[in-house]
């Protein structure tokens, strides 16, 4: 197709719509601007067509034989244009949820939550992505992605979910009898991560132990890191929302706590379109949050 020589398609669009109005009044109307601009637009299109498409010589304006011709081509081209972009918006909308999240978040707070989504909304299939590892959210694939951050991703929409601090844990056992006065105290412990992950070596390098760690590292998937913490295996940085249970009944003890910052979970989209099923998700997402107390205020 030579599409230096194609029309404008301003121009189309007003020939189409006053072809099926019947005048620029109309036709005006259909588009929201005003009858002057399409009779602009249909000379506009004569000019570059080098045809007259309109007979202007009655009191009506009439549709000329090459006018006829054209408005029969426009007809056939954006029904086929309208009918190809309802097939995508339908595929589209079939296609499952697709969720990207931690597997610690993934396994301590949205599944034990989701039958609830579940209930409220059973013509949602789902797909989640647990990974500790950055996503890019691109059409036709990840909708929503739930990440530990300070609110900044750019080019993104970010939402605070579930604010929380980091704290440095441990099953009573593991430390007890331990002298336990500054983060390098616990550089010669286990320590527990989750897989694709270095919060532990980042966490004690801030805190000014400088050598890191220099005990054992294990790496597990998170959805394993609360019961490996709970049966003592290893001390570990998890945020602080997770772990409070354990910590109100004497399972885990808090080390060290970080302070209240901007950081904690957010629920990052496109800033471009989010589709309907995402809409519903991430407003259930809200909601969850909110009535534990976990979103920011």
């Amino acid at each position: 197709m030579d599409w230096i020589r194609m029309p404008p398609l301003a121009g189309l669009r007003a020939f189409a719509a006053f072809a099926e109005a019947g005048n620029v009044v109309q036709a005006g109307a259909a588009l929201n601007v005003s009858h002057a601009a399409i009779s602009q637009q249909l000379r506009a299109l004569e000019g570059h067509l080098g045809v007259p498409l309109v007979d202007r010589s009655g009191r009506a304006l009439v549709l000329t034989a090459q006018g006829q011709r054209l408005a029969r081509a426009l007809e056939l081209g954006f029904g086929a244009i309208e009918t190809g972009l309802t097939e995508i918006r339908g595929q589209s909308d079939a296609r499952p949820l697709h969720v990207s999240v931690t597997p610690t978040f993934a396994s301590a707070w949205l599944v034990p939550r989701l039958s609830a989504f579940q209930a409220l909304h059973p013509e949602i299939d789902l797909v989640l992505d647990p990974s500790p590892a950055l996503v890019r959210l691109e059409p036709g694939g990840v909708d929503v992605a739930i990440r530990y951050c300070d609110g900044t991703q750019p080019g993104l929409d970010c939402e605070p979910l579930l604010m929380s601090p980091i704290t440095v844990v441990a099953a009573p056992d593991l430390v007890r009898g331990r002298a336990v006065g500054q983060p390098s105290d616990l550089a010669d412990l286990p320590w527990l991560e989750e897989l694709g992950t270095n919060e532990a070596d980042i966490w004690l390098r801030s805190e000014g132990a400088e050598q890191g760690l220099v005990g054992r590292r294990i790496q597990m998937p998170g959805g394993m890191l609360l019961s490996a913490l709970r049966d003592g295996q290893g001390v570990s940085a998890v945020v602080r929302h997770f772990v409070q249970p354990d910590l109100d009944a004497g399972r885990l003890v808090a080390l060290f706590s970080g302070p209240r910052s901007r950081k904690g979970y957010h629920i990052v989209t496109r800033p471009d379109l989010i589709r309907p099923s995402a809409r519903k998700f991430t407003g259930w997402l809200r909601r969850q949050a909110a009535d534990e107390g976990g979103a920011a205020s």
